[in-house]
């Protein structure tokens, strides 16, 4: 190696986080990782020419209270894994402590050099030495993930909305061309369209829809209940996904149980999870009284059952908002068995 190389890094600017101290950080940004700033200094304004609303870019950061001396570590400071070498761990701690954050622009003022960024798991102060695009690949399975389903919709989030919507289809949550899904990205959100299978969507399937004004920026007619994954975003901050579905046992419960609470079982997780779900008075499908009615619903509940129509959930992520319509058809499942049992 050349002892005379010198190599020099200059910082482009700073994390400004909710988190503090390093113990309050996450070992990865996808572990509720927050929404964080980025400020640009002046001097490299003109580099954030190009970079828009939504797009998802690579952050480099320089992990100042890093300690550079340490050569081993124990993966996620678990001390019940082995020691290895830290070029073969994410942890911070290394000769050079440079983060690589894989992260999505929610805000950007690029006159102020002012970036939202989310999730970023780096603590408030953290040097921030780049910033690339993230570019889209191929899965090497033959579907095309790995080329943008539309303006501002990525690979990325179009593959986590498709899985949704076959995870869904599998488990019998939606059928046919029913139900719709949709994914919050900064000021608008990525729906599915009308008429789209979601156990097999493809591109051209999604749309992306300005959540203030309702304008389709994106190709594709969105899904007749737009209106309504407006009205979760706009009344509920924390929602980042919305899944809705049609489970056929909870439908057929609420059939049998008209006036009942829906989901009474003498089960320890049936008290938890239908705690989360309130049953709506029964309206038209894709009017705007029932996205009103699920709108302010969703400021206390994650889960809001339409009456005569279906289930709505929302969720800090597809997963979480997947996972709860699960359990909730799993609950009503259990409860139309035992009836037939019974009778």
């Amino acid at each position: 190696m050349d002892q005379n190389l010198i190599l020099a890094l200059t910082p482009v600017g700073v994390v400004r986080s909710p988190l503090i101290r390093l113990e309050d950080c996450p070992k990865q940004g996808l572990e509720n990782g927050p929404t964080a700033r980025i400020e640009i200094d002046a001097a490299f304004l003109d580099a954030l020419d190009g970079l828009a609303l939504g797009a998802e870019i690579l952050v480099f950061t320089w992990m100042h209270l890093a300690e550079r001396d340490r050569l081993k570590a124990r993966a996620r400071g678990n001390p019940d894994n082995p020691l290895q070498g830290v070029f073969a761990l994410r942890s911070p701690h290394r000769p050079n402590p440079l983060g690589l954050h894989q992260v999505r622009i929610v805000g950007l003022d690029a006159e102020r050099g002012m970036l939202d960024v989310f999730p970023l798991e780096a603590v408030d102060g953290t040097p921030v030495v780049d910033v690339k695009p993230v570019l889209e690949r191929g899965r090497g399975d033959g579907t095309p993930y790995g080329l943008p389903w539309g303006p501002r919709i990525s690979a990325r989030e179009a593959g986590l909305i498709r899985e949704a919507g076959s995870r869904a289809w599998q488990r019998g949550l939606m059928a046919g061309l029913n139900g719709n899904i949709s994914l919050r990205q900064g000021d608008a959100m990525i729906i599915t369209v009308s008429g789209s299978a979601k156990g097999r969507l493809r591109p051209g399937d999604l749309a992306l829809v300005n959540l203030a004004s309702g304008t389709v920026t994106g190709p594709g007619r969105p899904s007749t209940e737009a209106t309504l994954h407006r009205a979760v975003y706009a009344s509920q901050s924390k929602a980042q996904a919305v899944l809705h579905v049609h489970p056929p046992h909870l439908l057929a419960l609420s059939l049998a149980k008209p006036q009942d609470d829906l989901l009474e079982l003498p089960l320890f997780e049936a008290d938890v999870w239908s705690r989360k779900m309130i049953r709506l008075a029964p309206l038209q499908p894709g009017c705007e009284a029932l996205a009103k009615q699920v709108g302010r619903a969703a400021m206390a509940y994650p889960a809001l059952f339409m009456e005569r129509h279906g289930l709505v959930c929302w969720g800090r992520d597809m997963d979480e908002a997947l996972a709860l319509a699960e359990e909730l058809e799993s609950l009503a499942r259990i409860d139309v068995l035992n009836r037939s049992m019974v009778g």
